[in-house]
């Protein structure tokens, strides 16, 4: 499933040295939206397995987050915007039983 994420404002704390003069949404920040996204669809996220970071989010950036689940208990993940690859990934979960 996708999801549409508004941009984050410019004002917003975490730009605060972030970096001055020209300031991008942490990455810790993308992934806190895709793991959350991932917990709302999937039962059990055990954690990253690995993320790639291929471009800069920029405050008031609209995003996007795609995951899909895989086997072996993976979830791939992608974060778009403006159509452009700002990350992607893998996840790890507990499937179903």
């Amino acid at each position: 499933m996708n999801q549409y994420y508004k941009g984050i404002p410019a004002d917003n704390a975490l730009f605060d040295g972030h970096f001055p003069g020209n300031p991008v949404v942490p990455g810790v920040v993308v992934l806190r939206y895709v793991l959350r996204q991932a917990a709302a669809e999937f039962a059990d996220v055990d954690g990253i397995v690995s993320a790639k970071f291929t471009a800069p989010l920029k405050p008031g950036q609209g995003f996007e987050v795609a995951l899909v689940a895989g086997d072996g208990g993976r979830i791939r993940f992608s974060v778009t915007s403006d159509g452009q690859a700002i990350a992607t990934g893998v996840l790890a979960y507990t499937e179903a039983q």
